[in-house]
């Protein structure tokens, strides 16, 4: 199943699957496809915006994930 969410919440992108971010502006400065991919893949283009805002809340701290387990 499939579904689309036009959203601007990070918590629900950073959860996602899949993103296709358009931009690189609002209204008349977007419409492009910046960067699709995971929540990783858009948070490593440089051209994203969205990318910008969500780099911070997918590093290991901010997940509060244990990543070093023996």
């Amino acid at each position: 199943n499939t579904v689309v969410v036009i959203e601007h919440n990070l918590d629900v992108i950073k959860t996602a699957d899949w993103i296709i971010d358009l931009g690189p502006e609002g209204g008349e400065g977007g419409g492009q496809v910046i960067a699709t991919g995971t929540p990783g893949d858009v948070a490593e283009n440089p051209a994203s915006h969205t990318g910008q805002f969500l780099r911070p809340l997918l590093t290991p701290a901010a997940t509060n994930v244990p990543h070093n387990l023996p």
